[in-house]
């Protein structure tokens, strides 16, 4: 008899548990889903005003664009495993516009993040130099974003 109380004891503190656990996970994707739209608004932010001074929109002015070209190999940098959590995709978390590919294709959406990470370094070496460095860098870069976007970005919601 002690040992069925145990065990129903057990069912019943498991079964409590469990909606708690998946609260928490969820919690997770969802903070791990704000914290790379943060990211990915960095990232835009700062070649923003690169590509703004590429285009000729805005003065070009060596220190900030050493600064944003910093800053965005800083956040192209990151490391994923905090930001892309498996379950965080489109659909599953209010925002995320990740599609599933980012997983099933992990080799691809690395080998583009690593892609823009290269680009985002080379930018760091050109941005300070001139604006002709800057412009060619900036294809690079615009590449590295747009196939990763149209790989692994889902629309709007």
């Amino acid at each position: 008899m002690r040992h069925l109380k145990l065990s129903v004891l057990t069912l019943v503190a498991a079964s409590l548990a469990a909606p708690v656990f998946a609260d928490g996970h969820a919690a997770a994707l969802e903070a791990a889903t704000k914290a790379r739209k943060a990211n990915m608004s960095t990232i835009g932010y700062h070649t923003g005003i690169l590509g703004a001074m590429a285009k000729g929109d805005t003065p070009y002015d060596a220190a900030v664009a050493t600064a944003a070209a910093e800053n965005l190999s800083a956040a192209a940098s990151m490391n994923r495993i905090v930001l892309w959590i498996e379950g965080s995709e489109q659909g599953a978390v209010p925002g995320s516009r990740a599609k599933t590919e980012i997983w099933s294709d992990a080799a691809g959406f690395e080998e583009d993040a690593v892609a823009l990470e290269t680009a985002a370094a080379a930018m760091v070496a050109a941005a300070g130099t001139d604006l002709d460095s800057l412009r060619a860098a900036m294809g690079a870069v615009g590449a590295a974003c747009g196939d990763c976007h149209k790989a692994y970005r889902g629309p709007s919601n």
